[in-house]
């Protein structure tokens, strides 16, 4: 399954689990449900997740390396200040929290299924192979930052 490291990106893999989420909503609607709020929820969700991934996006601009998913083997920097001083990858646990935002909005139980598949796709296809990378090309001193600050949250 290699073939799949590092070609999908990470944006369309959350358009393509939005979608799944949206389909199953539809196709068994008597699996929705009602919580006072999840409007409210799903906005707040979806903003503190976009927020998380421009702070790593801005993280990565100012230390000037690059935020393409597909190039891991072009960072030119290891950046462990700011968001990734609490999570080593805060573009993607804001992406995930965006698409539970998106599951409180559609109120759905078979929605909050996805979100699993889409930590555990992401993590076997995207981080694991950006992981390699970063021990290849820091050594030590990404192992030292991977010891102290966890994968996801």
């Amino acid at each position: 399954m290699r073939f799949l490291e590092l070609k999908v990106p990470p944006v369309v893999q959350v358009v393509v689990s939005a979608a799944a989420m949206y389909g199953v909503s539809k196709v068994a609607p008597s699996l929705q449900f009602s919580i006072e709020g999840s409007t409210m929820i799903a906005v707040g969700l979806g903003a503190i997740g976009l927020g998380l991934g421009v702070l790593g996006v801005a993280q990565f601009k100012k230390a000037q390396t690059t935020v393409n998913p597909h190039a891991p083997n072009n960072a030119s920097q290891l950046v462990t200040n700011g968001i990734y001083r609490y999570t080593r990858n805060p573009m993607y646990v804001g992406l995930t929290l965006v698409l539970l935002g998106w599951a409180f909005y559609l109120s759905h139980y078979l929605a909050f299924i996805i979100l699993p598949v889409f930590v555990i796709y992401m993590t076997r296809f995207q981080i694991e192979p950006e992981e390699r990378a970063m021990t290849r090309l820091f050594g030590t001193a990404y192992q030292s930052y991977r010891a102290k600050v966890r994968r996801w949250i």
